[in-house]
């Protein structure tokens, strides 16, 4: 029974997909994840395919003027060449960008979200503070336990002089 209903869905998914596929043929272009791929990186100076694909004439015919003297190349036609190889240059790369900003404004409208939150639990969330909090109390205790002389040897009590009333110095 569990065998039939996961058939059905793998089933239904098959087809699906292929209908898709096939309503969709001109539109979708599959990319070949077999090839390399093009990535400007510092770490990576040489990548493993150029920058663009798909030669214009012109392009073609510079890639020709290439395979003769560099000394004949105007300094544009350098570039283009180097355009066609590379995306960017290395100082193009190393350039800084104000994505810090975003980072920074995305993180403090967080704080300040998650500040408004707090502040609306401590009103409307929170009772008030138990009085096993106050002062008093905890000096009440503090005397109780002196009184218990409890763990005298390495915690509290060991720390209060009993025939001076105070604490150790």
């Amino acid at each position: 029974m569990l065998a039939t209903r996961v058939f059905s869905l793998v089933g239904k998914r098959a087809i699906s997909t292929s209908v898709c596929v096939r309503a969709h043929e001109s539109v979708v272009k599959s990319e070949d994840f077999t090839l390399p791929a093009y990535v400007d990186r510092r770490d990576y100076p040489l990548p493993d395919v150029a920058h663009v694909k798909h030669l214009s004439a012109s392009q073609k015919a510079l890639k020709e003027k290439e395979k003769a003297s560099w000394s004949s190349l105007s300094m544009d036609e350098k570039v283009e060449l180097y355009r066609i190889k590379f995306k960017e240059s290395f100082a193009e790369m190393n350039r800084r960008s104000n994505e810090w900003k975003t980072v920074v404004g995305t993180a403090m409208f967080f704080f300040g979200i998650t500040a408004l939150i707090v502040m609306w639990e401590k009103r409307y969330v929170y009772g008030p503070l138990p009085q096993t909090f106050d002062k008093e109390w905890v000096a009440m205790q503090t005397k109780r336990m002196l009184d218990m002389k409890v763990n005298p040897i390495q915690g509290l009590a060991s720390k209060w002089d009993y025939e001076k009333n105070e604490w150790k110095k």
